[in-house]
């Protein structure tokens, strides 16, 4: 486990495991959690201090899970909860922590309440249901919008409308009810309670509503939209860490939190609020020097002042996996240009290269590092999928103008020379042909590979007492270059130009993302050094 104890998500090495398309032990061409105890070991082997599952609860899955119907179960698709007790166990014995993921801001439309909700009218104020407007209240309550893409309104057969921001199948919790607040109290209790050691929670700034959903104004500071990062938010979220501190060791509570502010996103990270959030700015921010150093410098400046610690992520299921992003002109990451980049040229030479100097740049950084399934094998996006079998509601919801994000979500490949690839049954996306080389058994052989780079450096992560949760300072380089020291003598050195780069004359080489040129750092191209004068 991380060195760092109770405190251990301060330089964490974090998994993110996609239930779905992990590993597949029955045949179903479904993920499921014997796979992934089958599996523990080679997560141990990885470096990896503690798992983050996407959900795993019982849901119908119009998003993927997301769309939670019991938050006290396990999805019979994936299997039980007393097998998820025992990986929990096994997955400690192992020295492997578990961070689940909670879904505060919406639920299901199978969830009891909402079902309730539907005849009862009772349990309507536990949802945000609404007559329409119009002479017949057949237009929506407000100009929301879904974010992934139509009317954020569904109506119902009695005539109101209940508002959703996802899908029309994830009905928004109403957060001011004290019903709701107290549920996911006792939801957090409950896992807690089987050892889970920390939560995700999605959508963590979204949980709280203007209670008079106003019409969208865009001039309306600091953030335009009426649901994103209410002041009231925080209350709810220091009564949640006052639950996770009541645990011994304390629970981590971790934010997926999407604010431009670096301040207002800080202010989430208080020491009696969130321990951890997730660094979305660095994921978004192109292949390019000067903006990945303006980004690392808000970051630790915006965290500094709440003795946070950062945390620095790549890729996960949401985005297109950096390997391609990298590949292409813009490198950056943008939920708004997903549509727009689809199928733009990516050369996968050059963003394999840049992203095996990202995974050295990551994990030298202070703080908790993420690692997205598949990333330690280099996978790029899968583009080409059938339209046939896209299940992202994204995709429907925008009449198939937007890809979505199934591209990301291909079921991983373990061994074998094509699909399925060990993963299991034919998996519920299809795999491509052309993955043979991506393997964990091919690349396990190969001392060059994606993987055998991630295992050295998060081994080399653990075992440097300067890494992790511990400062850095920035070196003189030139314009293209990032270089910095770590405690102990260690340096990482990572060129992002076209030509290569003078290396310190006094230093060994620990680690390099790609070949070294005599004395030289060739571009897009990172260096781990010990500095001997």
């Amino acid at each position: 486990m991380s060195t760092a104890g109770a405190r251990w998500w301060r330089d964490a090495a974090i998994y993110q495991i996609y239930p779905r398309s992990f590993a597949d032990d029955n045949g179903d061409g479904v993920g499921d959690l014997a796979g992934v105890r089958r599996r523990l070991g080679y997560l141990r082997d990885l470096g990896i201090d503690a798992v983050w599952f996407s959900p795993w609860f019982p849901s119908p899955m119009a998003d993927a899970g997301y769309d939670v119907a019991d938050y006290r179960d396990i999805d019979p698709a994936f299997g039980t909860l007393p097998e998820a007790c025992a990986l929990i166990d096994e997955a400690h014995a192992l020295g492997i922590r578990i961070i689940i993921d909670i879904v505060p801001n919406h639920t299901s439309v199978a969830h009891e309440w909402f079902q309730r909700a539907l005849t009862d009218h009772a349990y309507r104020d536990r949802f945000w249901f609404r007559d329409g407007r119009g002479a017949l209240g057949d237009l929506p309550p407000n100009d929301w919008g879904s974010i992934f893409g139509g009317p954020a309104w569904t109506r119902v057969t009695d005539g109101q409308w209940y508002l959703h921001l996802f899908d029309a199948g994830q009905p928004d919790f109403n957060w001011d009810h004290p019903a709701v607040r107290a549920e996911f109290e006792d939801i957090l209790r409950f896992w807690f309670d089987r050892g889970v050691d920390g939560i995700r929670i999605d959508s963590a700034a979204m949980v709280v509503k203007d209670p008079a959903l106003p019409d969208f104004d865009p001039l309306s500071p600091p953030d335009p939209h009426p649901w994103n990062d209410r002041d009231e938010l925080h209350e709810v979220y220091r009564s949640w860490r006052r639950i996770a501190d009541a645990y011994d060791p304390p629970r981590a509570l971790i934010g997926e939190v999407w604010l431009a502010d670096p301040q207002r996103f800080a202010r989430y990270l208080r020491t009696d609020e969130l321990h951890a959030a997730f660094n979305f700015d660095f994921l978004g921010c192109p292949w390019d020097a000067k903006a990945l150093r303006r980004c690392v410098d808000e970051t630790l400046d915006a965290h500094t002042a709440v003795g946070a610690p950062a945390t620095w992520v790549l890729s996960n299921h949401d985005v297109t996996r950096h390997v391609t992003r990298y590949g292409r002109a813009e490198t950056g990451f943008d939920h708004a240009l997903r549509q727009a980049r689809h199928l733009a040229p990516s050369d996968l030479t050059v963003g394999t290269r840049r992203a095996r100097a990202a995974a050295l740049l990551t994990t030298a950084l202070p703080g908790s590092v993420y690692v997205y399934q598949g990333e330690e094998l280099g996978l790029p996006e899968v583009e080409d999928l059938p339209s046939s079998a896209r299940q992202d509601p994204i995709f429907a919801r925008t009449a198939s103008a937007d890809p979505g994000r199934d591209g990301c979500r291909v079921p991983l490949p373990w061994s074998g020379t094509e699909p399925p690839y060990g993963f299991g049954g034919p998996g519920w996306l299809p795999q491509p042909s052309s993955w043979a080389s991506f393997t964990v058994d091919a690349e396990a052989a190969d001392p060059d590979s994606m993987l055998s780079l991630y295992r050295a450096a998060l081994a080399l992560r653990r075992a440097e007492p300067g890494l992790g949760d511990a400062p850095m300072t920035w070196s003189d380089s030139p314009e293209d270059v990032l270089a910095f020291t770590r405690p102990g003598g260690f340096a990482c050195i990572v060129n992002l130009a076209a030509h290569p780069v003078a290396l310190p004359p006094h230093a060994a080489v620990l680690l390099a993302s790609g070949p070294l040129d005599g004395g030289l750092l060739p571009g897009d191209t990172a260096v781990w050094l010990r500095l001997t004068a």
